[in-house]
């Protein structure tokens, strides 16, 4: 099972391989605001959970399994961020508001927001409701 921050990282090395076909240790430090030292440690974790490809001086790969795990973890995010902005949360807080409650949802959760948010696209009466309360 991984942790927060190792979905931190699987998240990022995907996302840097989706953009530029190669993920290497300094960007992903950058984009995390850590230090290389820090992504080294958690790729060599991950190397051993099966989620990633570790070899020194090389980019970071993932594995099948980091791949699938990468894509769900990034569909996730995708999925909150559509869900806030329905709802009406400020766009400035949308960013931080799902970094803090990506990792605390179960799975099933995320299955019925999925299903919410299908919901709520289909039915733009609901939606215009919605943000008339906001107006208050």
């Amino acid at each position: 099972m991984a942790t927060p921050s190792m979905e931190d990282y699987i998240e990022q090395i995907y996302l840097q391989l989706e953009a530029r076909g190669e993920a290497r240790v300094s960007d992903v430090a950058e984009a995390l605001s850590v230090l290389p030292s820090s992504v080294t440690k958690m790729a060599q974790r991950l190397d051993r959970e099966g989620y990633v490809v570790y070899e020194r001086y090389r980019g970071l790969e993932l594995t099948d399994k980091g791949m699938q795990f990468g894509k769900k973890l990034v569909k996730r995010h995708d999925l909150l961020e559509q869900f806030l902005r329905i709802i009406g949360v400020e766009e400035k807080n949308i960013y931080k508001d799902v970094e803090g409650i990506e990792h605390h949802l179960s799975w099933n959760a995320m299955d019925r927001i999925t299903d919410l948010v299908e919901a709520m696209k289909d039915d733009d009466e609901f939606v215009r409701k919605l943000k008339e309360r906001q107006s208050f």
